[in-house]
């Protein structure tokens, strides 16, 4: 079964790295958010594109998710000595990939190509795409004024309220060769259990794809367990924008585009409200504290897409 799975973070991470326990590499493309990639001193930042490979590399922190493991800091340390910018935390290790990709990008090479080079060089097997090769920037509107992304969420640690979201430069993106194909190739289409904010609806946001998606069977995880998010600020998000957070709002969030959505068993009884939006849903523990957990997700994900009632 070809699968494209759209992710974002960490948990998308998991998610891909469990597919890539079950299913044969080639089967496997996952499209990754760059609407939170920035530039900082000078360097070209791809925070979801790495964590994705570096999971599916098997060198992610295993205590943070993101990042490299075993890393040191003696950059960031110094840097600091210095006066200079520390709040973007970035290791030895991690640092020497964004330097090789800011030279890489200045040489001419696309993101694409770029991202390419550097999970054949980790061992990755499955296909990781940024969504387009085009710059787009995620805009956080909060009561404090447009933030962009990584300040909102890293400088700024997710406090301001959020009133919305804008995609700078989405509407003149395109997606990012391979994209529209393996969506087009594919049996079935996931969402990972990504912010759906910040991280799905980037990639939605560029010209082709969501349009791609409507021929698909698409089924999502969601990333809400118990009215909290796993990770991150979603569930802070829904809140700020007057939805309760629960695995009810992702459905209705995404109900235009999906077939179906798994969620937790902590949420079980929201399940008759989400059929009632005509969508399918699996019941299963979706939290992934362990390589067997994300395997044991990802195929609970395949057989549940693959059901008759998703399809």
């Amino acid at each position: 079964m070809k699968v494209v799975v759209l992710a974002g973070g960490v948990g998308g991470a998991k998610l891909a790295d469990g597919l890539a326990a079950t299913l044969p590499d080639e089967e496997i493309t996952v499209v990754v958010n760059t609407g939170d990639d920035f530039e900082h001193l000078g360097l070209h930042i791809s925070p979801d594109l790495d964590t994705v490979v570096y999971t599916l590399a098997g060198v992610a922190n295993p205590e943070t998710g993101w990042g490299r493991a075993g890393d040191t800091w003696n950059f960031l340390e110094t840097l600091r000595s210095l006066g200079g910018p520390d709040w973007f935390r970035l290791g030895d290790k991690d640092l020497a990939l964004h330097a090789e990709r800011t030279r890489l990008l200045a040489e001419g090479w696309s993101l694409s190509d770029v991202t390419a080079h550097v999970a054949q060089a980790l061992g990755v097997g499955p296909r990781v795409l940024p969504m387009t090769n085009d710059r787009v920037g995620t805009v956080v509107e909060t009561a404090d004024g447009p933030l962009p992304f990584q300040e909102y969420f890293v400088a700024r640690g997710c406090e301001p309220a959020v009133v919305g979201f804008r995609f700078e430069g989405a509407a003149a993106a395109r997606p990012a060769p391979g994209v529209l194909e393996a969506i087009g190739e594919a049996d079935r289409v996931i969402f990972a259990p990504s912010n759906p904010w910040v991280s799905i609806d980037p990639i939605l946001a560029v010209p082709g794809i969501r349009g791609a998606l409507s021929a698909k069977t698409v089924v999502a995880v969601s990333p809400i367990v118990g009215g909290r998010a796993i990770r991150g600020p979603a569930a802070k998000m829904f809140s700020d924008l007057g939805i309760q957070p629960s695995a009810e709002a992702v459905a209705v969030h995404f109900r235009e585009v999906l077939k179906g959505i798994v969620i937790d068993e902590a949420d079980a009884d929201q399940e008759a409200g989400i059929r009632q939006l005509g969508l399918d849903v699996r019941v299963t523990a979706t939290v992934m504290k362990t390589s067997a957990d994300r395997r044991r997700l990802a195929d609970e994900v395949i057989l549940f897409a693959s059901s008759p009632a998703a399809g």
